[in-house]
C-alpha cells in the first residue's frame, strides 16, 4: 500500500514519508562522551488510534536509555493535519501532543516546523504566515528557522516548508531570506565546529524513489513536497562550507542515508509509522539516535521502540 492510498483509506490528507543508519566509517573512542540527541520526528499526535499512548511509550523508550540523550530535536508534523478539520480540532490535537510532552518528557527539546503543523482555513499560499505563527506558538518556539551551539558543534534548524505560488498550498524549500540567514550563518560559524542541519523536509534522499509510483512514462518523478526543491543550491553552499558534517529530516516516514560530497543526510522514520497503523512500508516507528562527537565524528542510528 503506498502513501496515498493508506491515508486515504485513513481518511487523512498528504502528509509525511525513510533503513538503520550509522554515521561515520570509523569508530569513536569508547573514552569520549558525545552530545547525544534523540530525533524525532512525524508523530502526527490526533485523538484516535492510541497516538497519545504511542508517542508516551517513545519517550519513555527514549528516556529509559542506559545513556539518556542531552536534547530532544522534534523536526515537525508534531500533530496529524492541522489545516483540515477547523481550528478547534488543531487546538485539540495540540493540547494532547503538550499534555505528553508536560508529563513524559524530562529533557529538553527543540522544535521544528512540518507541513502538517500549519493550521490554515484553506490549502493556499497566502495562508501560510499566519499558519505558521499559530504552530510556532504551539510549539514554543521563537523563530521559524534558528542556530545554536551543541557542545562541540553547531545546530541549524531550517523551516522549508514555503508557499507554492505556481501549484498548491507548499513546497519544500526556503525562501530568499532564510537563504541569506543560512549563507551569513554559516560564515559566522568557526570553520572548526561541526555543523548539524535539521530539516522537516529531506534536502537530499533515496528513499523518496520508493514512496508510491515515482518512475512514469520512462523518467523519475519526485515533487518540491517530497524533497527541497532548492537541494542544487544547498549542496553547492555546503561544499563551501566542509564542517557541514550532518543533515537529518522526516517527513517521508521511511529511513535512509545518503552521503554526498562529504554531507550525509539520513532521513530518520517516524515515531508514528504509517500514521498510526503500524510499519510504513519496511520502516518501524521509531526515532534515531545521534551522537556527536568533538572531532566532528557522529553516529545516526535508528530505534524501534515498540
Amino acid at each position: 500500500m503506498n502513501r496515498r492510498s493508506l491515508l486515504q483509506t485513513l481518511g487523512l490528507g498528504l502528509g509525511a514519508v525513510s533503513l538503520p543508519l550509522i554515521g561515520n566509517a570509523k569508530t569513536p573512542s569508547s573514552l569520549e562522551k558525545p552530545f547525544r540527541i534523540a530525533h524525532i520526528t512525524d508523530v502526527h499526535m490526533m485523538p484516535l488510534i492510541g497516538a497519545a499512548k504511542g508517542f508516551s511509550r517513545c519517550l519513555d523508550h527514549i528516556q529509559s536509555l542506559p545513556d539518556k540523550p542531552d536534547l530532544i530535536i522534534n523536526s515537525g508534523d508534531a500533530i496529524m493535519d492541522a489545516h483540515r478539520g477547523g481550528r478547534s480540532v488543531a487546538e485539540k490535537q495540540w493540547r494532547l501532543w503538550s499534555e505528553v510532552v508536560e508529563k513524559e518528557l524530562s529533557i529538553p527539546i527543540v522544535q521544528s516546523l512540518g507541513n502538517h503543523d500549519i493550521w490554515v482555513k484553506n490549502e493556499s499560499p497566502e495562508s501560510i504566515l499566519d499558519g505558521k505563527k499559530f504552530a510556532l506558538d504551539k510549539i514554543q518556539e521563537s523563530d521559524f528557522y534558528y542556530s545554536k551551539d551543541l557542545g562541540a558543534w553547531h545546530l541549524i534548524s531550517l523551516d522549508s516548508i514555503s508557499p507554492n505560488h505556481e501549484g498548491k498550498w507548499y513546497t519544500g524549500k526556503i525562501d530568499e531570506a532564510q537563504m541569506h540567514w543560512l549563507k551569513n550563518e554559516l560564515n559566522s560559524i568557526p570553520s572548526f565546529k561541526p555543523v548539524l542541519i535539521v530539516s522537516h523536509i529531506p534536502i537530499l534522499a533515496a528513499c523518496i524513489f520508493f514512496d508510491g509510483n515515482r518512475f512514469e512514462n520512462n523518467q523519475w518523478n519526485v515533487p518540491g513536497r517530497w524533497m527541497h526543491e532548492d537541494a542544487h543550491e544547498l549542496k553547492n553552499l555546503f561544499l563551501k562550507h566542509p564542517n557541514v558534517k550532518l543533515a537529518i529530516s522526516g517527513h517521508i516516514h521511511l529511513l535512509d542515508k545518503v552521503e554526498y560530497n562529504g554531507v550525509t543526510y539520513c532521513c530518520n522514520g517516524a515515531v508514528s509509522g504509517a500514521w498510526w497503523a503500524g510499519n510504513y512500508q519496511q520502516t518501524k516507528p521509531g526515532y534515531a539516535i545521534i551522537d556527536l562527537y568533538a572531532d566532528g565524528r557522529f553516529t545516526n542510528q535508528y530505534t524501534p521502540y515498540a
